[in-house]
């Protein structure tokens, strides 16, 4: 397999068949706005949709250091799935039951994009073929089952598990020994979604102003270059990028996710690989990989890499390591051995917010106007649009013009998570937990055994996430 021609960076491959788009004007000097929405991803185009829908008159600003899905709206696997940070977490603090309802709404959350992107007349490549999630060793197995009971005591009812035969007829994965599938997952392109988002709320009259990097934000006032915007509600839409503003570079982790793109693939590999329902395909492994058969035919596939740069620092470019790009490959043709001639056209990497318990969060400050949502851990192309109605509905509260809503009694609004160590702390604790995921994963490759390598389970603890 060849990578001598691979392009790196360039902030994704999916901007390669689209090209970067040109920037909108910056902002021309201090303003004011009904609401001030920091970032122009997926978080801040779906909340000013929403908020525009809802009350046409709001004069809504967007305010975008770079160009609209620059960050991880433009970066990510295109995985539209009901996957949410922290449930298990809401359902220890809450209840089971309001866990369920914030499962629900995740579920829901799936069926609502699709619907929007038709309605407005986005093409986003979007094909609903669920989310296929397999096991290729004893250990994998064992969790594979595990997880899909507590999905379907969760409420996903509709969830399947399949054995190693039903696997490899749907995706012929190398080793698979069983797989879980649920309905509620679509793939589709990352760019097309962002930037068909950025045209429908700028026709519906929000005003968007990029190359404009907001550097501090304070109660009422959003902080540029260029001037600041004054408005009642200021709401930081920023995720992976959060630690780039004043006072915030503890509050959220900027991880590291990385992916390849092949060539397109001819018939005689995907005669041989199936994936003819285009399901997104992730597996079991504690360093997971996650993957899609793209629109032309490519493999588009990514794990962590290195996962996290000294200080909660950000790339400019997208650019990944060269280790990382042959890692991903080695997956590629592990899972896919058709796969070993086929070129890397694209490789890239981005960033993800992961706060310090692993749990995603909706807010808003009734005393000081200033909200947020994020920390999605990886899973923000569905849960934005879910965090941007409950964003909606908690200033709609807040202002009158509503009453609270089941959005706004779900179990992730107004979380409070304690922040990140410090330096070096938070470098040594992020990579110390992933080396350690990794050598899970190879002593789980050669061990008969179906439990989870201990090292891993240490991992989980020292990091939060259980």
């Amino acid at each position: 397999m060849s990578t001598v021609s691979t392009v790196n960076g360039g902030i994704s491959f999916w901007y390669a068949d689209r090209g970067t788009p040109l920037a909108r004007e910056p902002l021309p000097g201090d303003a004011t706005a009904d609401i001030c929405i920091v970032g122009g991803g997926y978080t801040g185009l779906w909340t000013a949709y929403y908020l525009k829908k809802a009350v046409p008159f709001l004069n809504i600003t967007v305010l975008e250091a770079k160009f609209c899905g620059y960050g991880a709206s433009g970066r990510n696997g295109g995985w539209l799935y009901n996957g949410i940070a922290g449930r298990d977490r809401y359902a220890k603090l809450h209840g089971h039951e309001a866990a369920v309802r914030l499962q629900q709404a995740m579920n829901e959350t799936v069926d609502e994009v699709v619907r929007v992107a038709a309605e407005e007349n986005i093409d986003a490549d979007i094909h609903r073929g669920g989310v296929l999630e397999v096991a290729y060793t004893p250990a994998q197995l064992a969790r594979l089952k595990d997880f899909h009971s507590v999905e379907i005591a969760f409420g996903e009812t509709d969830r399947v598990l399949r054995g190693a035969r039903e696997t490899c007829e749907r995706v012929n994965v190398t080793g698979a020994v069983g797989s879980t599938w649920t309905p509620h997952g679509a793939r589709l392109h990352p760019v097309k979604l962002v930037q068909g988002l950025a045209a429908t709320v700028e026709a519906l009259g929000v005003t968007i102003h990029e190359s404009t990097p907001v550097t501090e934000i304070r109660p009422k006032h959003a902080h540029t270059p260029y001037g600041t915007v004054r408005a009642p509600y200021i709401l930081r839409c920023t995720e992976g990028f959060t630690a780039n503003l004043k006072g915030q570079r503890r509050t959220w982790l900027p991880m590291n996710s990385s992916m390849i793109a092949t060539e397109p693939l001819p018939e005689s590999v995907w005669d041989t690989i199936g994936w003819d329902g285009r399901e997104t395909l992730g597996d079991m492994a504690h360093a997971y990989m996650y993957a899609q058969r793209t629109a032309d035919d490519r493999i588009a596939l990514g794990g962590r890499g290195v996962p996290y740069r000294f200080g909660s620092g950000t790339d400019n470019d997208g650019r990944t390591q060269p280790a990382t790009i042959e890692a991903l490959r080695d997956i590629l043709v592990r899972f896919f051995p058709a796969t070993a001639g086929a070129r890397i056209d694209h490789a890239w990497s981005g960033v993800l917010g992961v706060p310090r318990d692993w749990c995603a969060t909706v807010t808003l400050d009734r005393s000081t106007g200033l909200g947020w949502a994020g920390g999605y851990v990886g899973s923000g192309v569905a849960t934005t649009n879910l965090a941007a109605r409950t964003l909606r509905d908690l200033i709609l509260q807040d202002s009158g013009q509503s009453g609270p809503t089941e959005l706004t009694a779900l179990p992730w609004v107004g979380h409070k998570v304690r922040r990140w160590e410090p330096e070096p702390f938070r470098w040594l604790g992020v990579h110390g937990m992933y080396a350690a995921y990794r050598a899970a994963d190879r002593r789980e490759l050669t061990s008969p055994r179906a439990g989870t390598d201990p090292v891993a389970k240490a991992a989980d603890r020292l990091a939060g996430r259980h």
